[in-house]
């Protein structure tokens, strides 16, 4: 058998590009080294501008020429870093020689040892991790969750009144309506959002082993911390002083949690709709040319919650391990984080994948309000609980003095079902009074649904 050519490892990069190529933007590697490219830049004009050791401030057109490095990032830039860290084997090695290489170009060479200036190459990392995740879950991924937290809402409020017969171990209880489930899963996953948006993304910028000795080396006189924390600061990132050599990576931790959890309230959210589905509470609309089995023609699979379900368990397992693994780290530095964090883009790349499923998928599904309300007449016995609480308050009222009204209602409804027939007539020998009589006469399974549609409000 000849052997196939170079092919891509990850469908991400393959057959799902085009749902996530978002994200390609900031956590591919090129995305990685362009921001160390900016990390490095925003570093040495920081030192010129304070004109640090008796550097001098770079004119605006020039500064303005070694923003444009990274402005203008693209594939030669990507070939040229890859070409010189196949001869360092270092990547943010890489990185500075490429730096020092565009101030040659710009007739800056005299300030080229202000490159990676008393840097490790983890203040270089940990600042460019920050800020291309930043960049992904604010740019990309958050947008596309909340887009989906929106439509989920408006679903809700679309069928607030529609009533559903709610099963509880899988079987017939109390009726809700169909707008309120959805409202619920709306609630939870907007928590979780809440929670993402609020991340705090920190950064270190202290050295070998976080404690400015390099700096105070070639400065004592100078305030290392104060600069450091302007400079993080100025990143946009929330400056961390107490450090190994490493940032402790906890912020991130607490950022794969969070999203590990609205991927695991959303995985919840497709199998319910899957089971709506298979329940027909949901009919599917048939999409143009698609086939839902190779041999049964009749299919329509649920197919976009199915891969939604499967892409959220590998992102969660992804974030969960980068969160436990990140957290840890040998002494001062070990790099089990490096090659843990170069995955964090696949991590979101599968988790954006599924949101894209279940955005599609809410398209191409309809609700069967008549099959709704062939399920609910179907069983009157839901009314069990409502008549065994009206005959307590009653009692309570002294207009009542059935004994047990649970176990009454217990012995007509446990294991069987019952129709309006029979409930009407139970119901009408009652020793309760009159208005409760009433009441109860003129409730059906469909209108048992108590605060169910005034509860979406709660969204708003």
């Amino acid at each position: 058998m000849s052997p196939l050519p170079p092919q891509m490892l990850s469908p991400l990069d393959s057959r799902y590009r085009k749902s996530v190529e978002g994200l390609g933007e900031h956590l591919s590697e090129a995305a990685l080294n362009r921001a160390r490219v900016h990390v490095e830049v925003e570093w040495l004009l920081f030192l010129t501008d304070r004109e640090m050791f008796g550097s001098h401030k770079i004119d605006a057109d020039k500064a303005a020429a070694l923003r444009a490095v990274v402005t203008d990032f693209g594939q030669k830039d990507i070939d040229e870093l890859a070409e010189v860290e196949a001869r360092t084997r270092h990547d943010v090695k890489a990185v500075e020689y490429y730096v020092r290489a565009r101030l040659e170009e710009l007739g800056l060479s005299e300030l080229a040892e202000l490159t990676h200036f008393a840097c490790t190459s983890e203040d270089i990392n940990n600042l460019s991790y920050a800020v291309t995740i930043r960049d992904a879950v604010n740019d990309v991924w958050l947008p596309a969750a909340s887009g989906l937290a929106d439509r989920i809402a408006e679903l809700a409020v679309e069928l607030r009144d529609v009533p559903l017969l709610s099963l509880t171990h899988g079987q017939p209880a109390t009726p809700t309506t169909l707008g309120k489930e959805l409202a619920v899963f709306t609630h939870r996953l907007r928590r979780q959002l809440k929670r993402v948006e609020a991340t705090e993304y920190l950064g270190k910028f202290a050295g070998a082993t976080g404690n400015f000795a390099a700096h105070q080396a070639a400065s004592a006189t100078t305030n290392w911390e104060q600069l450091a924390d302007e400079f993080v600061t100025g990143l946009g990132l929330s400056w961390n002083p107490l450090t190994t050599q490493i940032e402790s990576h906890d912020w991130q931790a607490e950022l794969y949690a969070d999203v590990s959890r609205f991927n695991r309230i959303l995985h919840n959210f497709c199998t319910d709709v899957w089971t709506y589905i298979s329940r027909g509470v949901f009919r599917q609309i048939p999409q143009a040319g698609s086939t839902g089995s190779s041999t049964m023609p009749h299919k329509i699979n649920p197919i976009r919650f199915e891969n939604a379900e499967a892409n959220l368990e590998i992102s969660s397992a992804l974030l969960d391990s980068l969160g436990s693994t990140l957290v840890t780290s040998r002494l001062q530095r070990d790099l089990t984080d490096s090659s843990a964090q170069r995955n964090i883009g696949v991590a979101f790349g599968h988790s954006l994948l599924a949101l894209d499923n279940v955005t599609r998928g809410l398209r191409e599904i309809a609700v069967d309000e008549a099959l709704l309300a062939t399920e609910l007449d179907g069983n009157w016995e839901v009314l069990g609980e409502a008549i065994q609480t009206v005959i307590r308050a009653e009692i309570v009222a002294g207009r009542s003095s059935i004994a047990d009204p649970y176990a009454v209602l217990k012995d007509l409804t446990r294991g069987r079902r019952i129709g309006k027939a029979e409930l009407v007539e139970f119901v009408t020998g009652l020793d309760i009074g009159q208005d409760a009589k009433d009441s109860l006469l003129a409730l059906t399974p469909g209108s048992y649904t108590g605060a169910s549609s005034r509860l979406v409000d709660h969204l708003s």
